[in-house]
């Protein structure tokens, strides 16, 4: 599979590691090449391109970046080269501003999360919620004690969502699917709950399990 990554942070570089880890073709959407300069050297395989480019190139797409630079990624992106192809949106609202008693401040409220108005503005891509509520160091094939921990997604389109579990999967994840678009709403603030022991006591290795009968 072909998969094109929008962005140039540590998500970012996580996840396209991973991906070349799994056998996947990558290539990198970014507005600066070179932050990614560094990070291609180590991975000779992977392409560097544009964010047009890397979302032409893909059967699936990775939006790793700032949740306030979400939409304009996307725009930039393009819409034709996002139109029914898998958009993983690993992105969080997350506010300018610090942390209230290590709780993170986002730019959405309960009603309206980034993920439904991503899908609203460019609705020809099927766009689902992963990757959010896990810091970049356990992403990628993570090893708890207590087994696989769990991931979970959202969206609108199930074969978008099978994808998405395929690479879960890959990364070494349990996959809870949460239903349509609007659970979004609540996947993620996972990602306030998760930060707060990072914030509060420097403990930032964590996951989350579901368990279930």
């Amino acid at each position: 599979m072909k998969i094109g990554v929008l962005g140039s942070g540590i998500v970012a570089q996580t996840l396209a590691g991973g991906f070349l880890k799994h056998g996947y073709e990558v290539t990198m959407g970014t507005r600066d090449a070179a932050k990614l300069a560094e990070w291609q050297g180590k991975n000779p395989t992977a392409q560097v391109r544009s964010l047009s480019d890397a979302a032409a190139f893909a059967e699936t797409i990775v939006l790793a970046v700032k949740g306030t630079a979400a939409a304009d990624a996307l725009r930039a992106a393009g819409s034709e080269n996002l139109a029914g192809k898998p958009v993983i949106d690993a992105c969080n609202p997350i506010a300018d501003a610090p942390p209230d008693h290590g709780v993170l401040r986002f730019f959405t409220t309960l009603d309206d999360s980034l993920m439904e108005q991503l899908q609203k503005e460019f609705p020809q891509a099927h766009l689902v919620k992963a990757f959010n509520s896990v810091g970049a160091a356990r992403m990628v094939n993570p090893e708890f004690e207590g087994g696989k921990p769990t991931m979970f997604i959202c969206g609108g389109n199930a074969g978008a969502k099978a994808v998405a579990t395929r690479i879960l999967d890959d990364f070494g994840w349990e996959t809870a699917d949460m239903g349509s678009v609007e659970a979004a709403r609540a996947i993620e603030p996972l990602c306030m709950l998760w930060c707060i022991p990072g914030f509060l006591h420097n403990q930032w290795m964590h996951a989350f399990k579901l368990l279930q009968e």
